[in-house]
C-alpha cells in the first residue's frame, strides 16, 4: 500500500489533473524500473504470523534495520510503520506483509542486486530472532483473526469500507501478498499502447506467477486465490479497465473514471481523515462532507489515485499488478518480464498485435481463466499457455535488445511455458504426493 503523498500545491483548474499524470511522461533515457514485493513473516517454532510488536517481532527488526543498516524510520504517530534509505522504502502492508519499495534503477541487474541485499539485511536480523519470510501469493492457514493488525490508519478505515462493499476485501489486505514493477512511459500516446498492452496480458502474468493454491489450510480450486480475491473486493476500484480500449481513450479519460471511484480518506497533519465512499469531484468544488469549504492539493489528489486497484494502474507510471509474489528468482522474473515487453518498441508493437483482437468479454474471461487454471486456462479460444509462450518470447527478445543481458532473469518463466509447471502447480504435486496434505512443509519450501 501506498504511503502519504506529498508536494502538491492547491488545485486551481481541472486541467491540473491529467497534467498531473502527464508530468510523467520521460524520454526513453530517463525510464527507470521500480520493483515492488510483500512477503509475509511467520515464527518458526509456531507457524504463527509476525506480530507488529514484541522481542519477535516486525517492530524488533524495524530497530535492528536502522541500528545496523542504516535505514530511517517512519512514523504514524508513536508507531514506525516503514524505513526509507537511499530512495527505497520498506513499509507494512495491513496484516503486517514487509514490503520492499525498491529504487529506481536503470537495469534489472540492479534490480535483483537490491532484492538479494535486502533479503541478507533482513535474514541476519529474523533468523537469530526465529523469524522467517515466504514468498507466496496469500497466506497458506491462517485466518482473519490469526492476523495481526498494522498501526496505520489508512488501514483502519479500509478495512471497515471493505467489508461493506464487497465480500474480499479484508482478506486482500490481510492475507495476500503480490509483486509489481513501476515502469515510465515517453508521451500520451506511449502511455495508452503501455496501459492497453499491460491490461491484456495481465492474465498472463497471474498465471505464470500463480503461488496461491492454499488458504485457510487447504486447497482452494484456483491456482491464484490471491486474484480470485481481486474479483470479488470492490468493482467500482478494480478490474481490466474496459474503457481503456476506446478510442481516444488518454489522461483525462483515466482521469474521469478516478474521480467517479469513491474517496477512502484525505490525509491531513499526519492524520488520516474519513471520506469513505465520498466523491472528489465534490471536495473540487468545495463541498465534501469531510472537510466542508476546503479544496484539494495535488497530494490530495495523488492520495487518492492510490486507492484505485486496476490490473495495471496509472500514476505518473504504470503499475503492473496481476502476479503472485513467489521465490527470489520469480521476484526479479516480474519486472524482467514487463520490461522486456515495454521498454522496447518492437516487442511492444508485437505485443500490441498479439492482443489487439481480444474484446472485453475475452479479456475478463482469461482473468478469470488464469486466477482458475493458471497456464492450462483458456478463454474466447483463447489459450492462456499459447499467449504466455508468445509473450514470454516477445519478453525475451526485448530484452536481449537492451544488450544487457537481463534475459537470464526470465529463466522461471522459460522453463514455466515449456512445462506448464508453475510453482502453485509444483506446491499441489507435492501437497497431493509427498507432503501427504501436511501444510507445514510449505513454510520452508516457501521461504525467503
Amino acid at each position: 500500500m501506498s504511503i502519504p503523498q506529498s508536494g502538491g500545491g492547491p488545485i486551481e483548474s481541472f486541467s491540473q489533473l491529467a497534467e498531473f499524470m502527464e508530468s510523467g511522461c520521460k524520454t526513453k533515457d530517463l525510464w527507470r524500473i521500480g520493483t515492488e514485493h510483500e512477503k509475509f513473516g511467520w515464527l518458526t517454532d509456531t507457524r504463527r504470523p509476525l506480530p507488529y510488536d514484541g522481542a519477535r517481532s516486525i517492530s524488533a527488526l524495524f530497530a535492528g534495520l536502522e541500528a545496523r543498516f542504516g535505514w530511517t524510520p517512519v512514523r504514524e504517530g508513536d508507531n514506525v510503520i516503514g524505513l526509507t534509505r537511499n530512495g527505497a522504502n520498506i513499509s507494512l502492508e495491513p496484516g503486517g506483509q514487509f514490503e520492499l519499495s525498491g529504487a529506481a534503477f536503470d537495469s534489472v541487474t540492479e534490480t535483483d542486486a537490491e532484492l538479494r541485499n535486502h533479503l541478507d539485511e533482513v535474514r541476519a536480523l529474523a533468523e537469530p530472532l526465529g523469524i522467517r519470510f515466504m514468498g507466496i501469493g496469500a497466506a497458506p492457514e491462517w485466518r482473519h483473526e490469526d492476523m495481526p493488525v498494522m498501526p496505520k490508519g489508512r488501514y483502519r478505515l479500509m478495512t471497515d469500507y471493505m467489508g461493506r462493499v464487497g465480500t474480499h476485501g479484508t482478506q486482500m489486505m490481510y492475507r495476500t501478498s503480490t509483486v509489481q514493477v513501476n515502469l515510465d512511459y515517453a508521451s500520451e500516446a506511449d502511455m495508452v499502447k503501455k496501459l492497453r498492452v499491460s491490461l491484456a496480458l495481465q492474465p498472463v502474468a497471474t498465471a505464470l506467477f500463480a503461488s496461491s493454491p492454499f488458504f485457510e489450510g487447504r486447497e482452494n480450486g484456483h491456482k491464484s486465490w490471491r486474484s480470485r480475491i481481486w474479483r470479488g473486493l470492490d468493482n467500482a476500484r478494480t478490474g481490466m479497465l474496459p474503457f481503456a480500449f476506446d478510442e481516444g481513450f488518454g489522461f483525462q479519460a483515466y482521469v474521469d473514471w478516478v474521480l467517479d471511484v469513491p474517496m477512502y480518506f484525505v490525509y491531513r497533519d499526519g492524520k488520516y481523515i474519513n471520506a469513505l465512499g465520498q466523491s472528489f469531484r465534490d471536495f473540487l468544488k468545495g463541498e465534501l462532507p469531510a472537510l466542508p469549504g476546503e479544496k484539494p492539493t495535488l497530494s490530495d489528489w495523488a492520495d487518492h489515485m492510490t486507492t484505485v486497484f486496476p490490473e495495471a494502474r496509472v500514476k505518473r507510471y504504470i503499475e503492473m499488478r496481476g502476479a503472485d509474489c513467489g521465490d527470489q528468482a520469480h521476484i526479479v522474473a516480474l519486472p524482467a518480464f514487463w520490461v522486456g515487453l515495454m521498454y522496447d518498441q518492437t516487442a511492444l508493437d508485437a505485443a500490441w498485435d498479439l492482443v489487439k483482437g481480444l474484446d472485453a468479454e475475452t479479456r475478463e474471461g482469461l482473468r478469470v481463466a488464469a486466477s482458475v487454471a493458471g497456464l492450462a486456462g483458456e478463454a474466447g479460444g483463447v489459450r492462456i499457455a499459447d499467449l504466455a509462450r508468445a509473450a514470454v518470447a516477445l519478453s525475451h527478445a526485448g530484452l536481449a535488445g537492451r544488450g544487457r543481458g537481463e534475459e537470464r532473469y526470465l529463466g522461471p518463466l522459460v522453463r514455466a511455458v515449456e512445462t506448464g509447471q508453475t510453482q502453485a502447480d509444483r506446491w499441489l504435486d507435492l501437497y497431493r504426493g509427498e507432503w501427504a496434505g501436511d501444510l507445514s512443509n510449505l513454510y520452508e519450501a516457501a521461504s525467503l
